[in-house]
This record gives structure tokens, sequence and C-alpha cells, in this order.
């Protein structure tokens, strides 16, 4: 057996791997994988391929870099899929030719390997009259049935879970069927659900005012009250009709209690994600890929890739314990230059899709294995410690992403959208260091965006089992359900850390001091976790605040509007019930006294 073998060592890392990610190839270990990915990509730098394969090799080499799962699997491949991980789709056309001229384009594009997003606020609320046929409006929530039946074919055809997104302004006439759509045992089983939450919104649910529920009076045709709104689909703010007034609060608790009983839906603050926007002006977003780690503009994709944590702790669970923060910032500066690759090496299931991505060759490069990291330094999850930990982290990988991508924009380029004055007045931009500026200033940037947080859930079950994105260890041992061509497949699997702790004590149970389980944790420790690397994410994380199922409504209640004052662009909350489909259950071992229960990841 090689050593590429023997990073394998887990039956479900092997699985994923020949399930998912060997790509009907023929290669006979995962560094056949990382040959033929490196291979690919450094293809793109043209005369300097020579150089820059051993370079790819040497990050994707030990799992210190993990590359989306669409990178993994289609890189260097003759199969007509895509790399980017997933898509926001174009807007919705408010007619039945439009409606089903978005439904095909989802179905290609998931076809070819990648999830969808859409916002489905431009489709008229349920009973409004068409002008042109007098046909009733049967609501969007309806619809996103239709997505959804499409959706179950396509995975009965292949091993990969289809992915769908789904918003809805909280102004629309018909947020509180979207709110309840999963109340429905089996509905929308494809789909995460995200309320784009207004600013405005959190206002009147302070001041406990009522709340209008609009749609574009061009649309409603009937004479009434009238307010202006911005409207996804319009380029600018149009009359709205009020469609009937209910109470914030009321709608606040309805959609907290939603999410409570079925872990749907999350919130997406969405003037705060547009306010925040590097390219705000020039695009206005209004969904986010299926995991919500990245809001994008109509057709934008997301390209995805994390610095494994776990595999960068030098003397773990000793006194001398560290970051290898050189290791660091090498993989950071290697990893920019591959995923920018990424975009010119990529088929594209639409025309559309390739042009957004040319437009602003946005990338996302984040970080995994976080909470294994924490435990074999010896801090706990959620400690202030840890905390900065987690911050100065990604400080380090955002601030070496920006110099690179201003690097590579002297040889290759800056990316088309860039205009120099309005790009430098973006929040985010201005919060970078002055060097940085300067550079962006005199050299351009190469990508608009270059950090994201990804849940990183299979290709984290690939490099061993590490924690997944920056959530805390869902439990040290676990049962995990993968989906498989022939069906679902259940693997018992324990934590990378807890592992690697029990080699180096020879013991065969026991744990780490500094292990903490995501539901020992209060709601606001999850929070703050996140909270702590937003700042040095100019895209979204993918958090998902899992609480036990014993947790009571009183308690669960505070975790959006904590989530809103914590500055956050977005945030899931899960408890298990009954009904609940589990991905992942406990183990009758240590796992079973920490209450941990399932992740909605």
């Amino acid at each position: 057996m090689t050593q590429a073998d023997n990073l394998l060592d887990t039956l479900i890392a092997r699985h994923v791997w020949e399930a998912r990610y060997r790509a009907g190839t023929g290669e006979t270990s995962v560094e056949g994988t990382w040959r033929r990915v490196a291979d690919a990509l450094a293809r793109v730098e043209g005369p300097r391929a020579p150089d820059w394969k051993p370079r790819f090799l040497d990050l994707l080499r030990g799992f210190e870099f993990l590359p989306g799962g669409r990178i993994l699997a289609g890189a260097g491949t003759d199969r007509d899929v895509t790399l980017l991980n997933c898509f926001v789709m174009g807007t919705i056309d408010d007619s039945l030719p439009g409606i089903f001229r978005a439904l095909q384009e989802g179905a290609v594009t998931m076809q070819r390997g990648g999830g969808v997003g859409y916002d489905f606020s431009t489709l008229r609320p349920s009973g409004a009259r068409a002008h042109t046929t007098g046909a009733i409006a049967s609501g969007p929530v309806s619809f996103m049935d239709v997505w959804d039946a499409m959706c179950a074919t396509l995975q009965s055809t292949g091993a990969r879970r289809g992915a769908m997104m789904a918003t809805l302004r909280c102004d629309h006439p018909d947020i509180e069927t979207f709110i309840d759509a999963k109340r429905q045992a089996g509905r929308l089983r494809h789909f995460n659900l995200s309320v784009q939450v207004t600013d405005a919104f959190m206002r009147a649910i302070a001041r406990d005012e009522t709340w209008p529920l609009v749609f574009p009076r061009h649309s409603l045709g009937a004479a009434g009250e009238t307010i202006m709104r911005d409207w996804p689909g319009e380029k600018s703010p149009v009359p709205c009709g009020i469609v009937r007034r209910i109470s914030a609060r009321a709608l606040w608790e309805r959609l907290l209690r939603a999410s409570y009983d079925t872990g749907e839906p999350g919130v997406l603050f969405i003037d705060r994600i547009n306010r925040l926007n590097n390219l705000r002006y020039c695009e206005r977003i209004t969904a986010t890929n299926p995991c919500g780690e990245v809001p994008l503009p109509p057709y934008g994709a997301c390209d995805l890739g994390a610095i494994n944590l776990a595999r960068l702790i030098r003397d773990p669970f000793t006194p001398g314990a560290r970051l290898d923060t050189e290791r660091l910032a090498a993989i950071a500066a290697t990893a920019v230059r591959l995923l920018d690759d990424v975009i010119d090496a990529s088929r594209f299931p639409l025309p559309r899709q390739r042009a957004a991505a040319a437009r602003s060759r946005r990338i996302g490069l984040g970080i995994t294995g976080l909470a294994d990291a924490l435990m074999m330094l010896g801090l706990r999850y959620g400690d202030d410690a840890a905390l900065a930990f987690a911050g100065e982290t990604m400080r380090t990988v955002c601030h070496v992403a920006y110099r690179q991508s201003i690097a590579i924009a002297a040889t290759k380029g800056r990316f088309p959208a860039f205009e120099r004055d309005r790009y430098l007045e973006a929040p985010f931009v201005l919060d970078l260091p002055a060097d940085i500026r300067d550079d962006i200033a005199r050299h351009g940037i190469r990508n608009s965006h270059l950090l994201a947080i990804a849940p990183t859930g299979t290709i984290s079950l690939l490099a061993g089992n590490v924690s997944s994105g920056i959530e805390p260890v869902f439990a040290p041992e676990y049962q995990r359900t993968v989906l498989s061509a022939d069906g679902p497949k259940v693997f018992t699997v324990t934590d990378y850390a807890v592992r690697l702790w029990r080699e180096r004590s020879g013991l065969a149970s026991g744990l780490p001091d500094a292990v903490v389980t995501a539901a020992a944790l209060p709601i606001e420790a999850h929070l703050n976790m996140q909270a702590a690397v937003q700042p040095f994410v100019d895209s979204a994380i993918s958090k998902t605040i899992n609480v036990p199922r014993e947790t009571s409504f009183t308690d669960f209640a505070p975790v959006f509007r904590l989530a809103y004052d914590k500055g956050l662009k977005g945030c899931t909350a899960f408890r298990p019930t009954a009904e609940s489909d589990a991905v992942l259950a406990p183990v009758p071992t240590e796992a079973a006294a920490c209450g941990c229960t399932m992740t909605a990841c």
C-alpha cells in the first residue's frame, strides 16, 4: 500500500473517494486523483504549467488544502460537468414561459453537477389574477414543488444529493406560506429555505409595528395603497401595492416557531449582504448558494476550497502545540492561484454562468478543521482564546489572499467589473490594511471576492473526518449516512482529532480534555465563533446553530436577533425532532452522554 493509500485510513474516506472523487477514471489511489487535478488546473497557466503543477500537487497532498468536491471529481476528466459547486440562477420571470425557462436552466445546471439557488420573490402571490389570461396565480411556493420534483428525478439517476436554495422576501404576500412550507411532512425535501430579512423589518419588530406585505403594482393591477420598494428583477425602486398588513412581531415569531419545529427557514440579512458587497456598485444580491456561504448575483457561481487547519498543528496535544503560520500563509497564496485557474478550466452549464464568473472572478477560500485544531491546541471551542485564534487565523488567510490576488492581477489582469474608486469604497475593502488598499489602487485585483467558509462536509470526510468548516465537533463518535448509487450507507466514524489523540496516547477510548460538542454549547457561543471570523470573510459563512432537542422555545427565540446584532450576514438554526432526517446520529459511547443528535449540514 502506498503512502497516499494510507491517507485514506477510514472506511468512509475510502468509500467517499471511490464513489465521488475517483470519477470513474481508473485511478488506483488518491495520489492519482491529486495528480489529475493538479495537471488539469496547471494547464491554465500555459507555458508556466510545469512550474505550477508541482506547487498545486504539493497543496493537495496530505489534505492540507481541500478543493471543492466538483473540482476533485471533474478536473481533468472528459465528463461534461462543472468544477464550480453551486450557482445562483437568473431572475425568474413572472410568466409561465419564464417559470419553466428557469426550471429548465436549473435542471441543466444540476445535471452537470451544480447546486442551485433561486429567489422566488418575483412570482406573484397566490390569488392574484394574471392580466393576459385571467388565471389565478398559485403563488411561488406551489412552483417550488415543481422544482423539488425535478431535483428528486435527477437525484434518482445518480449518487449526488441534490442541493437547492429558495429565498423569499420578508414582505412578499406569501411569506407565511413560505415560512410554514416544511411543516408538511415530505414537502420541499431538496430545498434549503431562507427568508430575506430587511433592516426595515428588524426595525418594525423592535417597534412592534404593523408590516405591509406588498408586490409590484404593475403585476397586481388593482388600485389601492402603494409604497416604493426595491424589488428583485427591477433596476430601481418600483411602486408596490399593499396586499395586507400584519404584525411584524407575529411574523417574526412565526418564523422562529417554524425554525424551532422544522429547522427552517433560516434568515439572510439581505440589506447587510448588499451593503457589504464588494461589487455593490454593479450588482444586487437576493439569493445565495444552497448552503448560504456565497451570496451571488443572477448566474453567479461559487468556486470553493478550504485550508485544513487540523493538518497544520505542530506537536498537537502537547504544551508546545502551535499553528504553522508560515505553512498556512503559503497554502493560502497558492490556493488563490489554483481557485482562480478553476474558473478558466471549468465547463459551465450555461453561457450566462460563464460570463458572470468571468466578470467578477469570485473565489471562496475558507478554512475547515477549526474545532479539531482547537482541540489539538488545548483550547475549548467558544472560549475567548478560541475565538481569538479563529479570528487571527482568518485574518491571516484574508490578507494573504488579497495580496496574492493583487499579484496575479499585475500579470494576468484585473477582473473585468473592477472600477478602482468604487471598489475601494466597499466597507470590507476599507477595513483592509493600508498597503493592500494602496496596491489595489495601483495594480487592481484579480478577484472581486476571495473568502467564504463552506460546510465542507464530504471533503472533510475524505480528509479523515476532520471537523467541518468552523463548526464545533458534532460528537467524538457518530453514525454518518452517505448517499450512494446503490442506496444510503451508514458508517460509524470517529472525529479526526479524537482518533489522533487516542493513537498518540495509546488508548482505545477516552477523550481529550478540550473536546466540546455542538449540542453542549450555548447558542451565543455558536454565534460568537461565526462573528469572530466574519470580519475577515468578504462573502459569507455556512454555520448551523445546533441546539439540543430539549431546548425550550424561550431559550431558542433570541437566536436570529442575536445573529443580527452581532453583524452576521445570515443564520440557520437546527433543533432535532422525531421527524428530522438523520444524516448524523450518535453512537452509544461517550457521545451518548453529550446530548448530541444530528446536524443540518
